[in-house]
């Protein structure tokens, strides 16, 4: 259940994953089909979506849970490294080695094997794999005796596996033997819906980790957070709300603290509407559930207030150019301003 996933997720002592959006909860599900089912994995997802996360995930609720869990970024491997990282080598296998060096896949026997950016592994190296996956056997850099390690493989990558087969770049007899089971990760603004949750979930945990008072976003920035694109998902997000954490002044982050670059949204105009018309259904309903009467004059009043606060925020006061954004003429901006 989603529930034992988190508890287990609590007991490995990594981050739990955070979640309430449909496309979450399938990513929940799929860990609890997979439980103790010891088969390969493919994660796909944008850089900053947590494919780590749910690697992690995985691995303790396997059978391999008490074994280690290795991860390695192939990308940030210098490719003339990569075969002894993975690997291992023999002393005097070259020039450096004046010793003999476990590999990586040595050391996670039993365990998991995380292969982070697999299709930057590589050609020659993804050749190397794929003896290992199907025979469980290697050799270290200069050795002469096979060893056989029993390691289940988790792989992730933020591009399209299958189009870097068409291209060459990727061998597809590989691709068939990882993409066992994908589990597609979702990007922060796919899951909008869970902003809030995860906003305070980083900034509590930057509160412990730091040693500062939490702090909490004001209504204001709630909202340009929900529609700011997040290009860096989850982890910029996490970083925003550290950052935050430490430059905010006061216990409320007000939109004025915020990092300029979150103010750059890509949403749609159609989005922002249907955000904001969707707020003011559930406001109706709210107030014809409590009975209330009068609603045109009551939401008309406190629209035409909200429109003339915010705009002379964004003229610094102005009133004839306040009164020119909003299509109204100067006395009727300040007889507005009497009534309201």
């Amino acid at each position: 259940s989603i529930n034992e996933i988190k508890e287990d997720a609590e007991r490995q002592n990594f981050p739990q994953i955070i979640g309430k959006a449909p496309s979450m909860q399938n990513i929940f599900r799929a860990i609890g089909r997979l439980r103790n089912a010891d088969i390969t994995v493919i994660i796909n997802g944008s850089s900053g979506t947590g494919k780590e996360l749910v690697a992690k995930a995985l691995h303790a609720n396997s059978a391999r849970a008490n074994k280690r869990f290795v991860a390695l970024n192939m990308a940030a491997i210098p490719n003339d490294l990569i075969e002894s990282e993975l690997f291992g080598h023999e002393k005097g296998a070259f020039t450096s080695a004046a010793t003999s060096r476990q590999g990586w896949f040595e050391q996670a026997d039993g365990g998991t094997l995380f292969l982070d950016e697999i299709a930057d592994m590589p050609f020659e190296m993804q050749t190397r794999l794929l003896r290992v996956l199907s025979e469980g056997q290697f050799y270290r850099v200069g050795g002469l005796k096979p060893l056989y390690v029993n390691v289940r493989i988790i792989a992730a990558t933020h591009q399209n596996l299958a189009t870097s087969v068409e291209n060459g770049k990727f061998r597809e007899d590989l691709y068939h033997r990882l993409n066992v089971i994908r589990i597609t990760l979702p990007s922060l603004c796919d899951r909008r819906e869970d902003i809030s949750m995860l906003s305070q979930h980083f900034l509590a945990r930057a509160s412990s980790e730091l040693k500062i008072e939490q702090k909490i976003l004001s209504d204001e920035s709630k909202q340009i957070f929900f529609n700011y694109s997040w290009p860096g998902n989850v982890r910029q997000l996490e970083n925003t709300c550290k950052w935050l954490s430490v430059m905010a002044p006061n216990r409320t982050i007000m939109a004025s603290d915020l990092p300029p670059d979150i103010f750059d949204s890509k949403i749609e105009s159609s989005q922002i509407d249907e955000q904001w018309t969707e707020s003011l259904k559930n406001c109706v309903n709210s107030m014809l559930n409590s009975k209330q009467s009068n609603l045109i004059d009551v939401l008309g009043r406190k629209f035409e207030r909200t429109l003339l606060a915010t705009a002379l925020a964004h003229t610094g006061g102005k009133k004839t150019e306040a009164a020119q954004l909003l299509g109204w003429g100067r006395n009727t901006l300040t007889r507005k301003l009497r009534e309201l």
